[in-house]
């Protein structure tokens, strides 16, 4: 999911896009405090050091904060919430990233020999000056961005880590080229080409376009049939067999089929009696044909998670169901929409927050690509997308564990 980086230009064909901010309440009492999980992809988005997205909460704030570019952990002390750093960041944004005469986003920070402060626009030429007396402007004179002032430059600091993930990427395309699997770029284009190819939904071509509120795919007979078609050719079927269950493959098919065939979106006592009816309830791999059929590529816009967590929790029973329905999400984005993928951590994130998929599950899927899903290219693609979340996850459950062992030690 992407937001505009100008929200008040509501144009949803705006180019400038950014992830909108997750954050995580950390810690408890006077030791409270606040992760920005993503703070390193909205300035990457805005072009300019997650440095001071996070030191600019903190001087709106009047809170501390604490930045570790190599960890990628950006903190800010005191319980705030997703919504209030994103009303501040839409203040950040406005003073210290679009030019003030045309408001693009596509702004470098100039810093001027008598230590002036500009942002310096890529579009109309105007230069718009940065307030001085705001506490972050001294924070950019001591630290100010790499090739500053320099056209073409983007405005932002390049930190170890990055050069780091740019070196890692590297070498992971080194060692895919090794194995005899293509890279990314290779994949991204094959995936396109395929796409390409599909059939167009009448709203695609111009059509009638479908309610904002019904989140359901295109629903005529001819649409339903050409998705099942391609579910069950492109993918094989709607689950992938195993020796844990010797169900056949069809009573999933069957389910599969019956949710694509909705006129429109079904509830989740109607899926869940579906379910009962086909005696499946408590099989982990009615969990992977539900990642595969209950969402389309509005998932995020539209809440499609938190509106399906009671189903999926009530049946997410064990281990094999976390894993099952975590494979069908791998099948799901990496087959049929590959569009969302740059959404991965996003989508973790809420499966995570709705208590849908454990901590456990997720760093255990994310340890290695596997091929029991889809092929072993696209796991690679899933995974290395998901990597920010899984990062944040294993920093907050070692945090944890720091914690208990504090605690213990007090105790003693």
């Amino acid at each position: 999911m992407s937001i505009n980086i100008c929200r008040d230009n509501q144009d949803p064909f705006y180019r400038y896009k950014m992830p909108p901010i997750i954050s995580k309440v950390e810690g408890r009492g006077n030791g409270i405090k606040t992760a920005v999980v993503n703070n390193a992809d909205v300035a990457r988005a805005l072009a300019r050091p997650p440095m001071y997205v996070t030191k600019f909460f903190g001087v709106e704030l009047g809170a501390q904060t604490s930045v570790n570019e190599a960890t990628d952990r950006y903190m800010v002390n005191g319980a705030h919430d997703a919504a209030k750093l994103q009303d501040l960041l839409d203040i950040f944004i406005n003073k210290f990233v679009l030019c003030k005469a045309c408001k693009n986003p596509e702004t470098d920070i100039v810093i001027t020999k008598d230590q002036m402060l500009y942002r310096d626009c890529k579009a109309c030429g105007k230069r718009s000056p940065i307030d001085l007396s705001h506490k972050l402007s001294g924070v950019i004179l001591k630290n100010p961005p790499a090739s500053v002032g320099k056209k073409g430059s983007s405005g932002g600091k390049k930190s170890k880590k990055d050069r780091k993930d740019k070196e890692k990427d590297k070498n992971d395309d080194a060692d895919d080229a090794e194995d005899g699997e293509g890279s990314d770029d290779e994949l991204t284009k094959r995936i396109a080409a395929e796409a390409s190819s599909l059939p167009l939904t009448k709203a695609a071509t111009g059509g009638d376009e479908e309610d904002d509120d019904d989140w359901a795919v295109d629903t005529s007979e001819e649409a339903v049939r050409a998705r099942v078609k391609e579910l069950e050719g492109q993918m094989g079927a709607f689950v992938i067999g195993d020796d844990d269950e010797t169900d056949g493959s069809d009573i999933y098919s069957q389910l599969g089929n019956w949710i694509l065939e909705q006129p429109a979106k079904s509830n989740n006592v109607e899926v869940f009696m579906k379910i009962k009816e086909l005696g499946i309830e408590n099989k982990h791999r009615t969990l992977q044909v539900l990642a595969q059929t209950l969402f389309d590529k509005d998932i995020l816009k539209q809440n499609q998670i938190k509106y399906r967590a009671p189903l999926l929790k009530k049946l997410m029973t064990g281990e094999n169901h976390e894993k099952a329905f975590l494979g069908g999400t791998e099948r799901f984005i990496g087959l049929e929409h590959p569009e969302l993928i740059p959404s991965v951590p996003t989508i973790l994130h809420q499966y995570y927050s709705c208590d849908i998929v454990s901590e456990t599950a997720i760093l255990k899927w994310g340890s290695r690509a596997s091929k029991k899903y889809v092929d072993k290219d696209i796991s690679k693609k899933v995974r290395k997308a998901a990597q920010p979340f899984l990062t944040w996850l294993e920093e907050a459950e070692s945090e944890d564990e720091s914690e208990i062992d504090q605690e213990a030690e007090d105790s003693e």
